[in-house]
């Protein structure tokens, strides 16, 4: 029964799915239809009308398209963020069709604001349009036709699909500021309510904010579903630390299950370690970011679940839906039908998708239907191949990631390279984050490793050289010798830190590098987490008076 369903469900995908597959075969048609479209809700836009652009009635699009600024978020932020979004304008449900007044980006009314605590920088406000969200419907329609069509033989449907609630501190006191609370909401309605047949885990997910709460509640849905066939998450991180929770609480899970699982699957709960291939037997699919500083991870979880198709997923953001995974396509194509995409190469010179070349690397420049013209949303790809004239592009990672507290200039692409050269065979989690206290030096954190962290600190430190600006900050003494901490609990203490701060779960991303100095607060916690026996110092007044 629930096979024909998954088979008519298909069949109502397949509009989505025959419409993209007719642009791939001209993508330069595709990208000029586009174009054309988000150019007129530029020209009809406050910030369109703004720029009072030179009208030239026998220019080219292209011509006036190049008129356009290239711009930053920090460049639109005033007419990205309405002042009074945080109070008097805030949405309780995505749904709801109120437009927020003010000058705009968009002649469409805006749905509502969704926040993105992006990689580097301050929280960023993106303002969402019906015609963004039916951008987002798009992609997710192309995607799960794809899977159903060319991927594993689904039989159950069972699907849990990423929750990112506002996991806060009762302690702390943050104020609403609305937007999307379940990943789901980026669809349409009459999609969601599809899905709504099938999702395991329960909307009141969605309103927990205590992080352990969550992890135990999601835990117990998990658990009680032997059926689940598809676990659709962001980091691969998210899931190892919720098997991790599973394991550690293993016992007050079981109690809680009660008569809700089998005999059978509470002893299978108590092996050691847990066999989670007989845990969720007809699980055939995971779907999760595996490029760049994920595929590690990645890796592991497809170590974990042998048999289980761990496919990674396509470039999105906040901002847009850029690229999909294609089964048929072997790689990820770029959303054209939806997307305008412009492609920026070293020597700063901009390119449109027909004009991209094999194997070459880019910065990605956007322009979507939710009023964000020419934008560098700070993605970098390479054009790995090309499918039906379309080229593919693999994520690379972020443009310009650079942690630079004295000049050492460390990049992700350098300190992945000389994380993987040190050999942390049994290491899981491993992120380098930059430290000001007491004086200014690098702390490596890991979840496990064979060897004693100062052995790893010294070999460290020795990779790093390899840099000149690093070598030259460490020799004239500007940078003390690299740290490292090593516990278990890092990974579960980091997202609880940074829920806490208002961030949600779905936005957290495992970095390699982190480029904002690590706070004293966290690093207090980190260091007793690595070090139980420590006790954190309470400075004294001339202590303080010194350190200014």
């Amino acid at each position: 029964m629930m096979r024909s369903i998954i088979k008519l469900f298909c069949f109502l995908l397949g509009v989505y799915a025959h419409k993209f597959s007719q642009s791939l075969k001209n993508p330069r048609r595709s990208q000029r239809s586009v174009q054309q479209e988000i150019y007129r809700n530029f020209l009809c836009s406050d910030y369109g009308k703004s720029l009072d652009l030179t009208s030239d009635s026998k220019a080219s699009l292209n011509e006036q398209w190049n008129q356009i600024p290239v711009v930053n978020y920090e460049d639109i932020k005033d007419w990205m963020e309405p002042a009074h979004l945080a109070s008097k304008w805030e949405l309780e449900e995505p749904n709801n069709q109120t437009s927020f007044p003010g000058k705009s980006l968009t002649p469409e009314p805006i749905l509502f604001y969704e926040k993105t605590s992006g990689s580097r920088g301050p929280a960023k406000w993106i303002p969402y349009t019906q015609s963004l969200r039916s951008s987002f419907n798009s992609m997710f329609c192309v995607w799960v036709h794809d899977l159903i069509q060319n991927g594993p033989k689904f039989q159950t449907g069972k699907f849990y699909f990423c929750i990112s609630p506002q996991l806060k501190d009762p302690q702390i006191v943050t104020e609403n500021a609305g937007g999307l609370a379940d990943d789901s909401e980026y669809l349409d309605g009459w999609l969601r309510a599809l899905l709504s047949l099938v999702l395991v885990a329960p909307p009141r997910l969605k309103h927990l904010q205590d992080p352990d709460e969550f992890k135990e509640q999601l835990s117990l849905e998990l658990l009680c579903e032997d059926r689940l066939e598809a676990i659709s998450i962001w980091s691969p991180s998210f899931l190892k630390v919720l098997l991790d929770y599973m394991e550690t609480h293993r016992e007050s899970l079981i109690e809680k299950l009660g008569h809700k699982i089998s005999r059978h699957r509470s002893q299978l709960l108590r092996q050691s370690p847990i066999p989670w291939t007989e845990i969720w037997p007809k699980l055939k699919l995971i779907s999760c970011w595996d490029s760049s500083h994920s595929r590690e991870q990645a890796e592991f979880l497809r170590k974990l679940f042998p048999g289980v198709m761990v496919q990674g997923k396509g470039l999105l953001a906040t901002e847009a839906p850029m690229t999909i995974p294609l089964i048929a396509a072997q790689g990820f194509v770029p959303l054209l039908n939806e997307v305008f995409f412009e492609f920026e190469d070293d020597r700063r010179q901009i390119y449109k998708l027909h004009e991209i070349k094999l194997k070459e690397e880019y910065t990605l420049i956007i322009s979507q239907k939710g009023g964000l013209y020419r934008y560098r949303i700070g993605d970098r790809i390479r054009v790995s191949h090309f499918y039906h004239k379309t080229p593919c592009l693999e994520f690379l990672g972020r443009d310009r990631s650079i942690s630079d507290l004295v000049g050492e200039k460390l990049s992700e692409t350098f300190v992945k390279t000389v994380l993987e050269d040190i050999s942390l065979e049994t290491t899981f989690f491993k992120t380098l984050v930059p430290v000001t206290q007491p004086v200014a030096h690098y702390l490596l954190l890991l979840d496990e490793a064979q060897e004693p962290p100062e052995a790893i600190a010294q070999r460290l430190d020795r990779a790093l050289m390899r840099s000149p600006h690093y070598r030259h900050a460490r020799l004239l003494g500007q940078l003390a010798p690299p740290r490292v901490f090593i516990s278990k609990k890092i990974p579960h203490a980091l997202i609880r830190y940074q829920t806490q701060s208002g961030k949600k779960w779905g936005d957290l991303k495992p970095e390699i590098l982190a480029t904002a100095p690590l706070e004293s607060q966290l690093l207090q916690e980190l260091e007793t987490l690595a070090n139980p026996r420590f006790i954190p110092e309470v400075p004294s007044d001339s202590q303080l008076c010194r350190s200014f």
